[in-house]
């Protein structure tokens, strides 16, 4: 049976473990962020069951799991909310606070394959080209959709991205990714051509008079208010330009990070380097993109050869 340390309750168990995470884990602010917003849902759901966060039974954990895949909700959240719960109970454990962890023999969350789509060479210059017009907005959306393809960076990183972040003088980036684990990414020609186009001639007119932030004045890409881009407003850059370029599929940053490590592994890099270059902790996050690029190798291989088929 689970027991808790007396006199401690759901809320301060749930700071200190997210405390931990930010602190010792390094763990970014919106992973701790999501974290918190799961470990908030597990407790509503079992005090409306009888039970709580401290308090949870392995029964009643696997009817939360159980709730959520009914729900209808995507599996891969379902999966992350209970890997959030399987972490804050092992340090429920660590720290004292549990005798046991309940969620030691509670069945997994069996999350599909997804195997990216990234674009092909024809469609990534179409959506490239798809931004038109000399006023500094189009020239922002031009740089930016130019830097996530040739630099593979999560849009949160090319949202963060400071001035200094920048050497063009290198053809070299500065990039913060998860857990503010920092890189240094090479910029092709043509995207460096089109971030000095934005920045030595466009930016300056998106500025306001006056800043409302530092961290506004340090921004590369700037809303037409001199805000720093946000997450949202880049995602609806990179999904207009996608109309724009009749691509007959939803567009989001994350298609253009897929792109980009699947074209190099299809042009002979190095699947070390790849995985350096997306800062992926492991080499199994990045070998998806070399099934992507053998799909697509006997796609093609099917498609052209005469004895292909019989």
């Amino acid at each position: 049976m689970t027991v808790s340390r007396p006199g401690t309750g759901d809320e301060d168990a749930a700071e200190a473990f997210l405390t931990w995470l930010r602190v010792e884990r390094g763990r970014a602010a919106n992973t701790v962020a999501s974290y918190r917003r799961d470990l908030r849902l597990a407790g509503e759901w079992l005090s409306g069951n009888g039970e709580s966060l401290l308090g949870a039974t392995p029964a009643g954990l696997a009817s939360l799991v159980a709730h959520l895949q009914s729900s209808g909700e995507a599996e891969s959240t379902t999966a992350r909310r209970l890997a959030a719960l399987r972490m804050f109970y092992a340090h429920a454990v660590a720290e004292g606070v549990l005798a046991t962890d309940p969620t030691v023999r509670l069945e997994g969350v069996r999350v599909s394959a997804g195997v990216p789509k990234p674009l092909t060479m024809e469609e990534t210059e179409r959506l490239l080209s798809s931004v038109t017009g000399d006023d500094p907005v189009a020239a922002r959306d031009r740089a930016l959709l130019e830097f996530l393809y040739a630099t593979g960076a999560r849009i949160s990183e090319a949202c963060g991205l400071d001035l200094d972040d920048l050497d063009r003088a290198n053809r070299l980036v500065r990039l913060f990714g998860k857990g503010s684990k920092e890189r240094i990414v090479p910029v092709g020609s043509v995207a460096l051509d089109a971030m000095s186009a934005y920045l030595d001639d466009a930016r300056g007119a998106l500025c306001p008079v006056d800043w409302r932030s530092p961290g506004d004045r340090s921004a590369v890409f700037l809303t037409n208010r001199g805000r720093r881009l946000n997450r949202q407003k880049a995602w609806d850059i990179v999904r207009r330009a996608g109309e724009a370029a009749g691509i007959g599929r939803d567009m989001s940053p994350h298609v253009l990070r897929h792109t980009c490590a699947t074209h190099m592994l299809e042009h002979g890099a190095d699947l070390r380097i790849v995985q350096e270059m997306l800062g992926h902790a492991t080499i199994s996050t990045t070998q998806v993109y070399t099934k992507v690029s053998q799909e697509r190798l006997l796609a093609v291989y099917r498609g052209a050869h005469p004895r292909a088929t019989a």
